[in-house]
């Protein structure tokens, strides 16, 4: 069975480990009317509710951009507006406390194009003027890779280039911070581009695009080698914090996708550990968060095992650390207050 649904995620189910633990989940997204190529093709409050709330203390979460909900007409560059609008009114739904106490989407990340240089400006102030109190900043999927399996989502370089730079620059004089998800290949230019915007607090998703699918496949131990020299960059750059997660998607090349039954956590969090505790190692627990990746990673496992796993994985830090690397580094980079 491969790509399962929630019948398939009911095939494993386990207690709860430590419920108290305070948890902001600082990566997740909202979308309805998917294509079919995931089994989770509505993802909105209620499908969200069904997992944070199976078990964890979930006191808030993060919405990151999709492409979802787009408005269907008018200037090309502002058509992302519509997503942010959309997830503002999940959001309101959510703070008014009838659907539980945690509060979805208490911060908003939407999208704008870098590569507009200064006439980004526009889009941004849109952005804010959707969500005035939840707008937190923009993702800009960099990604780029040398394998045909993979779909590009930008050319090569483009981490370099003088418009995508002078846009960043923009951002960050806006107070704004930036989402980055790459292909692993490209850490060292994620860790040059840093250093260009010093004051821009960006945000490395899911451990930095690790692929062991396609090309990859018998070159596990070189992709591993190459990962933690970019990994060690970039987490030199202390502007950029990284979001603990994101291994359930398939190109990470494990199999948990097409097993008969799902995994549990005690395995989860025997296979994930060393990808983590490298980078938790590197960037220290301040600066790290565990993220959930829903529904993505779902295809994976259920929630309440995803969060037992990262429970089990970091027994080792103090009560601190773990508070960080849960809640309190997510709530800070991401100013939720609730």
């Amino acid at each position: 069975m491969a790509f399962g649904g929630n019948d398939w995620l009911a095939l494993t189910v386990e207690p709860t480990l430590e419920p108290d633990i305070p948890i902001c989940d600082p990566h997740h997204h909202f979308w309805d009317l998917r294509p079919a190529s995931t089994p989770y093709q509505r993802y909105l409050i209620h499908e969200l509710n069904a997992d944070i709330y199976s078990g964890h203390n979930v006191r808030s979460t993060v919405f990151v951009e999709a492409h979802s909900m787009y408005s269907a007409d008018g200037p090309e560059e502002l058509r992302p507006v519509g997503e942010v609008e959309f997830v503002q009114g999940l959001a309101a739904a959510s703070a008014s406390g009838v659907y539980g106490p945690a509060r979805a989407a208490a911060a908003i990340v939407g999208h704008a194009d870098l590569k507009m240089a200064h006439n980004v400006v526009p889009v941004l102030d849109a952005l804010q003027a959707a969500s005035p109190n939840r707008f937190r900043g923009i993702r800009h999927n960099v990604s780029w890779n040398a394998d045909p399996i993979f779909q590009d989502r930008e050319t090569e370089g483009i981490m370099s280039d003088t418009k995508f730079r002078e846009g960043a620059a923009v951002l960050s004089s806006k107070g704004l911070s930036l989402d980055i998800m790459l292909s692993f290949p490209q850490l060292p230019e994620l860790a040059d581009f840093a250093k260009s915007v010093p004051d821009l607090p960006i945000i490395l998703n899911h451990v930095g695009g690790v692929n062991r699918i396609g090309m990859y496949v018998g070159k596990e131990a070189e992709v591993e080698v190459e990962w933690r020299k970019g990994i060690a960059a970039v987490a030199a750059c202390p502007n950029v914090t990284v979001k603990l997660g994101g291994l359930g998607m398939p190109r990470w090349g494990f199999d948990w996708h097409q097993r008969d039954k799902p995994i549990g956590s005690e395995e989860l969090a025997e296979a994930m550990a060393p990808w983590l505790n490298y980078v938790i190692e590197q960037f220290g627990p301040d600066r790290g968060m565990f993220e959930s990746n829903f529904p993505p990673d779902k295809v994976s496992f259920s929630y309440n095992v995803m969060t037992n796993a990262f429970k089990l994985m970091s027994k080792g830090y103090s009560a601190t650390e773990r508070a960080a690397m849960f809640h309190d580094t997510a709530t800070r980079v991401y100013r939720i207050d609730v």
